[in-house]
């Protein structure tokens, strides 16, 4: 499988021996004849009539070395011929290379040793045609990303970041990968790597690559370890601050029930002067069946003084809360509303700041400035 990408502005300069045998460079036009498409259907700027048989003759010229001017020698002693026209255009890194070359001799040579023949020859074949084999970058994407990386050639080296973000990437190798991405100036990649490194960490320790980068770059695992634990701190933070969201939301919906069930009661329990029918609709408040209990034994127990009952306690407490978020206590119908507001005048100043601190998280939590009981005016100053 070949992909095909435009990756000129212009038409490359070759030399007068071989221009009347090869086609125009491949590169984007100015009409609006077909829209530039890749081969796997992803959208490109402008508009391209880079045509399949275009694209075969470049192989073509690549693969058959035709008037080659150039070596270019691999390890083992392996050797590629290519067109020094068409490598200087594609890699402004070896247009430096081949300027510095000897120019007494026909046939110019450059090295590019450390990584396997067959990688160098992928390397070069996407220079001529930016084509490559679905099973050579798989094989070669490390090499290649490296070659790219260090004969400026950016289009191949955004194709091999693609591919390894998009399966090639495991926490077999993502450390190998991470280094390499650091090296590499693959800022995106490495995001991606530092992040599966912490999302999987206990496994990624456990990996070869891991352990070599332990020995060979220690200040590199410290700073991984380190992010491991940061990281590990904003999520219990995290967890704790939701948990204390679900906190506040509860309190809000209790204190909705407690004014549902003194001013319009529900089911079985409200104000006197209500009358209950029989068959009534579901109530739509989630707290009142556990607030109607806590009521009932309110009402009921004889150690209902604060501090005697852990239920009453909890009871009292409601009430306080609700008498701090009530607008009107005069109007109110919960009892010991107005009562809670007069004693509110004598606690304590660290009471005080206490349960404001409570209100404030409860109202940010829900975002009630003007709910049923609590008027806007009211919630303002809560809020200073």
């Amino acid at each position: 499988m070949c992909k095909v990408d435009t990756i000129h502005e212009g038409s490359a300069p070759v030399s007068k021996e071989v221009s009347q045998t090869i086609p125009p460079w491949p590169g984007p036009v100015t009409n609006n004849f077909h829209k530039g498409l890749s081969i796997d259907g992803s959208p490109q700027r402008g508009y391209s009539c880079v045509s399949t048989a275009t694209k075969d003759s470049w192989e073509r010229l690549f693969d058959e070395g035709y008037r080659a001017d150039v070596s270019v020698n691999t390890d083992d002693g392996g050797i590629i011929y290519a067109h020094a026209n068409i490598l200087g255009m594609a890699s402004p890194a070896m247009k430096g290379l081949l300027k510095q070359s000897s120019r007494f001799r026909r046939q110019r040579s450059i090295s590019i040793l450390g990584v396997p023949h067959d990688a160098v020859r992928v390397f070069i074949r996407f220079l001529y045609s930016s084509c490559y084999e679905k099973r050579e970058m798989e094989e070669f994407v490390l090499h290649l990303l490296v070659l790219s990386h260090v004969y400026l050639v950016p289009q191949l080296k955004q194709e091999c970041e693609k591919k390894l973000e998009h399966g090639l990437l495991t926490t077999e190798n993502v450390v190998d990968i991470f280094q390499l991405a650091l090296l590499c100036d693959a800022p995106r990649l490495s995001l991606i790597c530092h992040r599966m490194i912490l999302k999987n960490f206990k496994t990624v320790c456990t990996t070869t690559g891991w352990k070599v980068m332990k020995k060979s770059h220690p200040a590199l695992e410290k700073e991984l370890v380190e992010s491991m634990i940061e990281e590990d701190n904003r999520q219990k933070e995290r967890i704790k601050k939701l948990n204390e969201r679900k906190i506040y939301l509860l309190l809000y919906e209790a204190m909705e029930a407690l004014v549902h069930i003194y001013k319009d009661g529900c089911q079985t329990i409200g104000p006197s002067d209500k009358d209950f029918k029989e068959n009534q609709a579901p109530c739509k408040y989630v707290a009142c069946k556990g607030l109607e209990l806590l009521v009932r034994h309110f009402a009921g127990c004889k150690l209902r003084v604060p501090g005697g009952c852990i239920h009453c306690k909890r009871m009292w407490q409601l009430l306080e809360l609700h008498s701090r978020l009530c607008a009107n206590s005069h109007s109110c119908r919960v009892p010991l509303c107005r009562n809670f507001k007069e004693r509110i005048k004598k606690q304590s100043k660290k009471d005080e700041i206490r349960w404001k601190m409570l209100v404030k998280k409860i109202l940010r939590t829900k975002r009630i400035a003007g709910a049923p009981f609590i008027s806007s005016a009211k919630a303002s100053s809560l809020w200073q």
